[in-house]
């Protein structure tokens, strides 16, 4: 296991947001974090990755425990992408090249250009390599964000709602090419996903927050209008277009 989380909980002061929460995650596979809004999901992420630090539990990667990587150890391996990044007049080449700073003592080498060159040509994103971030499409703009990720080198990636305030088509591409990273780069993901249907599509397994504890954590093939009724208070109906499972509200 790349990731594993130990009973981790958190509590904002005296009010409890995740309880127990317990799970791992392997190499090449993408699990979907599900839930209603305030279901914990957000704060299940920044766990993760250090930002916020767990009253109980641990969080590992590769067997250590983040408390002791420290936050510079931490960005080596794992790299969090959020729901929309703030406007910036840097370059897209300069955005992804922040990417690089965890692997580097002073300032960026010929390596650490050749790695973001690498990574524009591989996203399709070198055409807007001296184009300002702040004048990207959204969809423009989500793949930026992932392409700096992964200019980290990272393990494990984290995002936060990927496909928020995107049209269809950029909803599809960018899942698509996370689906592909993953699977290429054999990377661990989690993803806070907000459209239940998405996850179902892309996601190896599909983790269900109910008031901040793991209600399931099933393959997409195994959810269940029970489930969808349990976690979100809605009647549906599962059905299948072609191997991918579909939730259609009643």
């Amino acid at each position: 296991m790349i990731l594993s989380v130990l009973d981790i909980s958190f509590h904002y002061n005296s009010h409890p947001i995740l309880e127990r929460v317990r799970f791992h995650v392997r190499p090449g596979e993408m699990i979907a974090v599900c839930g209603v809004n305030g279901a914990g999901k957000s704060t299940l992420l920044r766990c993760l990755n250090g930002i916020l630090k767990p009253q109980r539990g641990s969080v590992l990667l590769d067997g250590q425990d983040l408390r002791l990587l420290g936050p510079k150890g931490i960005a080596r391996s794992m790299a969090s992408v959020p729901q929309k990044g703030a406007d910036s007049e840097l370059t897209v080449f300069e955005v992804v090249l922040l990417g690089r700073l965890p692997h580097r003592q002073w300032g960026p080498t010929r390596h650490d250009t050749l790695a973001v060159e690498k990574i524009l040509e591989t996203m399709d994103l070198a055409d807007l390599a001296h184009r300002r971030f702040s004048t990207l499409s959204g969809g423009e703009a989500q793949k930026v964000l992932l392409a700096k990720a992964l200019s980290q080198q990272p393990k494990v990636l984290l995002l936060d709602e990927p496909t928020n305030h995107l049209d269809l088509k950029n909803q599809l591409d960018v899942m698509r090419l996370v689906q592909s990273i993953t699977r290429r780069e054999s990377l661990a993901v989690v993803a806070a996903i907000h459209d239940l249907n998405t996850a179902l599509r892309f996601s190896d397994r599909l983790l269900f927050l109910r008031q901040g504890r793991i209600d399931e954590v099933v393959a997409p093939g195994e959810v269940t209008a029970e489930v969808v009724r349990r976690i979100y208070g809605v009647e549906v109906q599962v059905c299948r277009i072609g191997e991918t499972p579909v939730v259609v509200p009643l």
